[in-house]
């Protein structure tokens, strides 16, 4: 690596410690529930975890995803019109996607770009797809939006985006943030440009509480790795075994809720943030939501935010929803 390219990943190094520290301390400052965001779940340690959660037989979500999109991906491109370039927001190792890759790579040579904040899911993504023919890879260790406008401003004359936001990710943000953050894609694309959106479905409770709280207890350790990974990156002292997994189902909310009960009365400290914060036996720190949608709510969404829905799929299997949305 140059002496410049060093100094570059140094400075980027450097940005997302101040910007994990600030929203640690701010989470964890929080009067009522305290909470992390989790985007920070995904260190190498935790997108590894991911990799084992996605192939238990409680987690249908990932399964439903690939099953959709292996047997759709021909289908889908066919919306497509040509040339198009291929970004893909929270890519992780990539494998999902090959199926679309190797769909469009049929007609034209494809230019796709990965974005995730994890440089070790880059790296497996790489690992995955960066050997396929007709496809050049280029990765983005950024956040998406940041990664998105990088895309864009590579696309040339003619050229179509197709973004890619596969996994039900949109599921982690609250319904209002989940609207703000599509009409903030859409700010990025041109009209015509393309949107594939993956929304897990609305299903019995007792299906999705096995679903993050498995048996073997893979999602508990994906879960208690952020405090772990606080306690590496920011010279933290949580004590993991003074606390517990715990799932939650929002009714009214429809989603699923992922906490770190407090086993006892705490005193925690974060060396790099200056930071201390006490927390009681029995509170909680929120870590992740995962919104449920019905189909039509998919479609709905949508509309009310810039795009229109060319067509869905919808899996037999496990409730779960690929939409394909044109920005209009």
């Amino acid at each position: 690596m140059s002496t410049a390219a060093r100094m570059v990943s140094a400075n980027l190094s450097s940005q997302f410690l101040s910007e994990f520290c600030s929203d640690v301390v701010v989470g964890l400052s929080h009067q009522g529930q305290k909470e992390l965001p989790s985007k920070y779940l995904y260190d190498e340690v935790g997108s590894a975890l991911f990799d084992v959660i996605c192939v238990l037989p409680e987690y249908g979500l990932s399964r439903a995803g690939m099953r959709m999109l292996q047997n759709y991906a021909g289908e889908i491109v066919d919306h497509v019109p040509s040339p198009v370039v291929v970004a893909e927001l929270g890519s992780g190792s990539g494998q999902k996607t090959r199926w679309l890759l190797e769909a469009l790579a049929r007609r034209q040579r494809v230019n796709y770009y990965p974005i995730d904040i994890s440089s070790s899911a880059l790296f497996r993504c790489e690992r995955e797809l960066g050997q396929m023919e007709m496809v050049s890879l280029v990765g983005f260790e950024s956040a998406y939006l940041d990664g998105l406008h990088k895309v864009a401003a590579r696309r040339r004359e003619g050229e179509r985006l197709f973004v890619l936001f596969l996994g039900s990710t949109i599921g982690n943000f609250d319904r209002p943030a989940g609207d703000q953050f599509l009409r903030e894609v859409r700010a990025i694309l041109r009209e015509g440009d393309a949107l594939l959106l993956a929304t897990d479905l609305v299903k019995p409770v007792s299906v999705l509480q096995l679903a993050y709280d498995d048996p073997p207890g893979v999602t508990a350790a994906f879960n208690m790795n952020l405090l772990a990974r606080i306690n590496r990156e920011l010279d933290a002292d949580f004590d993991l075994s003074q606390f517990g997994h715990v799932v939650r189902y929002n009714e009214a909310e429809r989603r699923v809720e992922m906490h770190l009960r407090s086993l006892a009365w705490q005193r925690v400290t974060i060396r790099k943030a200056g930071f201390r914060f006490y927390i009681k036996e029995g509170e909680t720190i929120w870590t992740e939501s995962s919104h449920k949608y019905d189909r039509e709510e998919v479609i709905r969404m949508g509309e009310r935010t810039g795009y229109r829905c060319e067509r869905q799929w919808i899996d037999s299997e496990w409730p779960f929803a690929q939409s394909l949305f044109f920005a209009v």
